[in-house]
């Protein structure tokens, strides 16, 4: 019997939503704070990430997995908006530059081995990830276009979803889907705990992230600070 999943999911994860938001790197980033090259190493991260889930989702929908078959939403998928970041951000040998972090690294690992032993568990990070990059896409874009100092959309194609029209209406539909999933409720609570994990995966993505924001920034205002001192001594 299917259970009402989306709900649950929803109050089964605001406590990690807010720890999330509240790390350093997507707190200074929500405040506009935002440095290229830490933000190059994150949609880096995300790109392996996102390659790994997209190319699990697309072998269990083709095995016709009773579960994941249900959410394997092409108009999601983040792989080719990020490959167009990549080139932007790297240039046209962007595949020979990035390498993954050691915790975007445990990340992708989860997802393989979710993907193998328990592939359901796979809608709790389709939840996390997806549904977070539809629902504060646009926000995210107007933050990022204006820290980075960018004309145009080049370099944001991470937050377009261009195959989706209606972003309500997709994420009602998406809502009735969980609710319908084929599953009890013991499979909805390891959902559940596995959208938790998948949001602490980000967390440390973030966290290492976070120290080269740090050092980035502590460097400019040491250079400001300098500069300060030497306009000073000279004045004197």
């Amino acid at each position: 019997m299917a259970v009402a999943l989306a709900g649950q999911l929803r109050e089964g994860t605001k406590k990690s939503h807010t720890m999330a938001e509240n790390t350093g790197f997507v707190a200074c980033f929500l405040k506009g704070v935002v440095e290229k090259k830490s933000y190059r190493k994150l949609i880096s991260d995300l790109y392996f990430v996102y390659s790994a889930m997209e190319e699990e989702i697309e072998r269990l929908v083709l095995d016709n997995h009773p579960v994941v078959k249900f959410i394997g939403f092409k108009e999601l998928f983040r792989k080719e908006t990020l490959e167009n970041d990549l080139k932007y951000y790297y240039g046209d040998n962007w595949i020979k530059q990035i390498q993954i972090s050691d915790s975007a690294q445990s990340y992708v690992d989860r997802i393989r081995y979710v993907a193998k032993e328990s592939p359901e568990l796979l809608v709790g990070h389709h939840y996390t990830r997806y549904i977070g990059d539809l629902s504060g896409g646009q926000i995210l874009k107007k933050i990022a276009k204006k820290a980075l100092n960018i004309d145009g959309n080049q370099g944001l194609d991470f937050y377009e979803f261009s195959m989706i029209d209606d972003e309500k209406k997709f994420k009602k539909s998406y809502s009735d889907i969980l609710n319908n999933l084929p599953i009890n409720q013991d499979i909805a609570n390891k959902i559940i705990d596995e959208a938790n994990q998948a949001f602490i995966y980000n967390m440390k993505m973030f966290k290492e992230l976070e120290g080269n924001l740090i050092a980035v920034l502590g460097k400019i205002v040491f250079n400001y600070l300098t500069r300060k001192v030497r306009k000073g001594s000279t004045e004197t």
